[in-house]
C-alpha cells in the first residue's frame, strides 16, 4: 500500500518539483531555447528524470505479484551463472593464471557476461534492487514492508536459481571437458580466502558499484550504452575480486562441490557478509545519496 500519509509538506513540495522538472511544460510554443534544451536532453539524461524513472520502476516492482518477482529472480539466478562458468573455461584454457594482467582482464570481461544477460534481459537481481526498490520508499510512495518483501523474494529466488544452475553445470560440464575442477576452485578461493572484515567492507563496495549500474543503465539513451555501462562496472567488480552475493553464490558453490578445500563454513560466511555489505552499499551510497542530492536541486 502507498505511504503518503506520513510525508511532510516539504517532501511533498520536493516531489512535486521533481515531477515538474521531468514532465516539463508542454503547453508552451517551441522556440530556439526549447530546441536547444531538447538537444541537451538527448545528449545526457537530467538527474531528476533518472530519479523519477527509478522511483516509478521501483514502485512497479514493489506492487508486483510475488510469483512474478520470484520467477524473474529465479531466471536471474540462472542467467548470472554463465559468467563464472566462462571464467572457469577461460582460466582452464589460458596460459597464465591469477596475477597475470592479460588473464585478469580476460576473466573480468567474462565475469560481466552474466550481468549483461540479467540486466539487459530485465530479470530481477537483488543487488540492483538494493538501490532501485528503496527509491519509492524514500519518495513516500511505498512502505518499508513492501521493500522488505521485494528484497526477500528476489534474494531467495536469485539464490535458488544459482543453486540449480550450479547443480546443472556440475552434472554436465565434466562431459564437455572445457573447464577443470581446479579452475572452479581457484575462482572460489579468490572470494573465500579473506578475513570476515574484508568480506563485509568489500561487499559494501560491490553493492555500491551495482547501485551505480542501476543508475547508469537508467540514464543511458540506447542499448549499446547500457551494455558498456554494465560491462565497465561489473568488470571492475571482477578485476577487484569484490564479493557479489548473487554471482558469488554460484562461484563459491562451484568451489564447494568441486574443490575439497572450500567448506560449507566458507560458503555461509561469504554469503552472509557479502549480502549485508551489498545491501548497505547499494541502498546508502547510491540510493540514499543520489535521492537526497537530486531532491535538493541536484542536476
Amino acid at each position: 500500500m502507498f505511504a503518503y500519509g506520513f510525508q511532510s509538506d516539504k517532501r511533498s513540495s520536493l516531489i512535486a518539483q521533481l515531477e515538474r522538472l521531468t514532465v516539463g511544460d508542454h503547453t508552451s510554443e517551441p522556440n530556439e531555447e526549447s530546441t536547444d534544451s531538447l538537444l541537451d536532453v538527448t545528449e545526457q539524461t537530467p538527474t531528476p528524470e533518472i530519479l523519477r524513472s527509478l522511483v516509478e520502476s521501483g514502485e512497479h516492482e514493489i506492487h508486483r505479484e510475488t510469483s512474478g518477482l520470484a520467477l524473474s529472480g529465479f531466471s536471474a539466478g540462472l542467467d548470472i551463472g554463465f559468467g563464472p562458468v566462462l571464467m572457469a573455461v577461460m582460466l582452464t584454457l589460458s596460459q597464465g593464471g591469477y596475477g597475470d594482467l592479460g588473464t585478469e582482464l580476460l576473466l573480468a570481461s567474462t565475469y560481466s557476461v552474466g550481468f549483461i544477460f540479467v540486466i539487459l534481459g530485465r530479470s530481477e537481481l537483488f543487488t540492483e534492487h538494493t538501490t532501485l526498490a528503496i527509491m519509492p520508499v524514500l519518495a513516500g510512495r511505498a512502505t518499508a514492508r513492501g521493500l522488505a518483501r521485494v528484497w526477500g523474494v528476489v534474494y531467495v529466488s536469485n539464490l535458488i536459481g544459482g543453486v540449480v544452475f550450479t547443480l546443472l553445470v556440475v552434472t554436465l560440464m565434466p562431459n564437455l571437458g572445457v573447464a577443470s575442477p581446479e579452475a572452479f576452485g581457484s575462482i572460489a578461493h579468490k572470494l573465500v580466502d579473506h578475513d570476515l572484515e574484508w568480506l563485509f567492507v568489500a561487499g559494501i563496495f560491490a553493492g555500491w558499484l551495482m547501485g551505480l549500474v542501476a543508475w547508469l543503465v537508467t540514464a543511458a539513451q540506447d542499448t549499446l550504452s547500457r551494455i558498456m555501462f554494465v560491462w565497465i562496472v561489473t568488470a571492475s567488480i571482477g578485476i577487484l575480486h569484490l564479493p557479489h552475493s548473487i554471482a558469488g553464490n554460484v562461484e563459491v558453490l562451484f568451489g564447494l562441490f568441486l574443490s575439497p578445500t572450500v567448506t560449507l563454513a566458507d560458503y555461509v560466511a561469504f554469503l552472509a557478509l557479502s549480502t549485508i555489505g551489498n545491501a548497505i552499499g547499494g541502498s546508502v551510497f547510491v540510493g540514499l545519496l543520489k535521492y537526497s542530492h537530486v531532491v535538493r536541486g541536484g542536476g
